[in-house]
């Protein structure tokens, strides 16, 4: 079946699959680091010996550094390049955990967890928009949908790093050294990984011919030209609903099904369980979908699957009914962001194109959740998801934005 997406093909075969698999891995990277931090979060509390509400502080200098990654992607990928700039990201990444450890396991101080944090915050939040990119223009050349796979891999670091964090535990594993050495990892792993990330002057990278310090600033420029663009404005509506609707599951799920259905802490936990293995699979499955039937259908059918979804959860009384809505949640949620990267990749300044979509994306996880938990407090969590049920409508109402603009192409095989 012919891809939806063009096929370039001006790389050797190898050349692409090693540009792919590269930025497989940077996900992975960083759903490792986040994982890293939330599973030893019961024991960073124990270690600090502080309230709920410090820890919502500590939790308020990662969210603060992430936004301020989102906002200086632009500026690094214009002054260092895209491949460049992902090695500074996840070693900010690296650094912050490396603080974290040693504040919660060594000198025992929240100051410098903080600051951890943030710097933590600030390279996740920065990396996510270079990486987007790089993924769209490797699905680009391509030929064929792959990023919803590469989400499905940034889920996949979450899973192997709550499985280390929890093996970790198990054994009394220290924190600084359970961090330290992820933090090794990481940074090691990600200097591997972009040696097979082509150099792209389009990206502000580095070349023979091309210095990205001659002219970084009209690049700049040009990247927040892009914000004009009333198409790519929809996209990111599109992207604002699926990503709420991601993150308020990611946040509140848990504690809804506890506060909002009466179950047990325990079957909280499944339950959120239930949603993760619904959007990883979604986004494994998602790529020959979207190549057989297109972006629009595919947008509009998640967001079907996600309202029912929320409905079903939101109302249901009993658990199997909760766990059915939870699937339908999951699963509608699962590639919306992706294919909004996908659409914003298309046309002139693709990379600007990307990084705007994908600020947008990120600042509805960063913004949604703390805003669920404020409307929570006053209507209860289970109608306050009803917030985020407008948002997927929306989302559905703009995906004809998101509609191919070029003509379909062999894919490469």
């Amino acid at each position: 079946m012919p891809s939806l997406l063009p096929s370039p093909a001006r790389r050797p075969r190898q050349e692409l699959i090693a540009w792919r698999n590269a930025i497989f891995v940077i996900f992975t990277l960083s759903g490792l680091s986040i994982a890293t931090w939330a599973a030893r979060l019961p024991e960073i509390k124990s270690n600090l010996d502080v309230s709920t509400g410090s820890i919502g502080i500590l939790i308020l200098g990662m969210s603060a550094g992430s936004i301020l990654g989102l906002m200086a992607s632009a500026w690094i990928m214009a002054r260092f390049g895209a491949r460049t700039g992902m090695v500074i990201s996840l070693s900010c990444v690296a650094v912050g955990l490396v603080l974290i450890g040693i504040g919660a396991g060594v000198v025992f101080s929240p100051v410098l967890v903080f600051v951890g944090l943030a710097l933590f915050g600030f390279g996740n939040g920065s990396v996510d928009v270079m990486m987007n990119v790089e993924g769209a223009a490797a699905e680009t050349e391509l030929g064929k949908t792959v990023l919803p796979l590469m989400h499905a891999c940034f889920s996949l670091g979450t899973v192997i790093g709550a499985g280390i964090g929890a093996a970790a535990s198990a054994l009394r594993i220290g924190v600084v050294w359970h961090a330290g050495a992820m933090a090794v990892i990481i940074a090691v792993a990600v200097v591997i990984a972009v040696r097979f990330v082509p150099l792209r002057e389009d990206l502000g990278d580095e070349t023979p011919t091309h210095s990205h310090k001659q002219d970084w600033r009209s690049r700049l420029v040009a990247n927040l030209a892009v914000w004009a663009d009333l198409r790519l404005i929809l996209i990111g509506v599109i992207m604002l609903g699926m990503a709420f609707a991601e993150g308020s599951a990611n946040d509140w799920l848990a504690l809804a099904s506890v506060e909002g259905h009466g179950q047990s802490e325990p079957t909280g936990a499944i339950v959120f369980g239930v949603f993760v293995s619904a959007m990883t699979v979604g986004r494994v499955a998602g790529g020959p979908l979207i190549d057989r039937f297109g972006r629009v259908l595919v947008l509009q059918v998640s967001a079907v699957s996600a309202v029912v979804g929320l409905l079903v959860f939101i109302l249901g009384s009993e658990l199997w009914v909760i766990v059915v809505g939870t699937v339908f949640w999951g699963l509608g949620s699962a590639l919306g962001f992706p294919l909004g990267m996908s659409a914003a990749a298309e046309g002139k300044n693709a990379a600007a194109r990307v990084s705007a979509v994908a600020m947008i994306g990120y600042l509805a996880f960063l913004v949604g959740p703390p805003l669920i938990g404020v409307l929570g407090d006053h209507i209860g969590l289970l109608n306050a998801l009803f917030v985020v049920l407008v948002l997927v409508v929306l989302s559905g109402l703009a995906s004809p934005a998101a509609r191919e603009s070029r003509q379909p192409s062999t894919s490469l095989k």
